[in-house]
């Protein structure tokens, strides 16, 4: 696998995100706190740049017991969405949240000295 040193740690805000072109594949790299997730920019529906799409905290639906509605809220759960066609994924997990096995392609990552790092097959 072929290692790649994306920037510090430190130069990326909570919930910031780039964007990285490594010869024919694209990156998504997201900074969750002090964990950081990257995707391969492909959208698995359709093949569209997920990773360039709308973040918003996802909507839920509060239930009673009898399955009443009480409203929507935001949770902290983050989703991006494709700006193809809609589809959203989780942005710590990569699922989708109606059909978990339709998810984003992972790419490993990992932290070291405040540096962060990609690891692409080769």
């Amino acid at each position: 696998m072929e290692e790649i040193a994306v920037g510090a740690l430190s130069d990326m805000a909570d919930g910031d995100y780039k964007i990285l072109a490594v010869e024919a594949v694209e990156v998504g790299v997201f900074r969750l706190g002090d964990r950081v997730v990257a995707y391969e920019n492909t959208c698995p529906h359709a093949g569209g740049p997920v990773c360039q799409g709308k973040i918003f905290n996802r909507v839920e639906e509060l239930l009673t017991p009898e399955k009443k509605s009480l409203g929507l809220r935001f949770s902290n759960r983050r989703h991006v969405v494709c700006p193809w066609h809609g589809y959203e994924f989780d942005i710590e997990t990569g699922r989708h949240p109606g059909d978990p096995a339709v998810r984003l392609k992972p790419v490993k990552v990992d932290v070291r000295d405040g540096q962060i790092f990609i690891k692409l097959a080769s």
